[in-house]
């Protein structure tokens, strides 16, 4: 499939011929109204399935405060999940980054 949107992306993949439109749950749809069980989960990237209530009300509630602050910055949810994380592995510091490359 062609359209116009995707003859402007590079074609760094091998991508199937599927346009997804909407998930729910374990489910995808597709732009001719199929659906196809997510067996990718965003690979192992956001493995929550689609629109769960949980992360979909947490995600809501972050966004109604604040949407994106670069890693330069103080946020609150930062300095909490640091916590949380540093008190689960036995005191080691978090690095948030915006990518795996500044992880490695």
């Amino acid at each position: 499939m062609t359209t116009t949107l995707e003859t402007h992306l590079l074609p760094t993949y091998a991508r199937l011929d599927v346009t997804f439109v909407e998930g729910d749950g374990a489910w995808l749809v597709d732009d001719n109204g199929k659906r196809y069980l997510d067996c990718f989960a965003g690979i192992a990237v956001v493995g929550l399935g689609h629109r769960h209530p949980a992360p979909l009300a947490a995600a809501h509630a972050q966004l109604d405060k604040l949407w994106h602050v670069s890693n330069l910055y103080w946020t609150r949810p930062m300095a909490e999940l640091g916590t949380k994380l540093s008190a689960r592995f036995g005191g080691a510091s978090a690095f948030f980054c915006n990518s795996g490359a500044e992880s490695v």
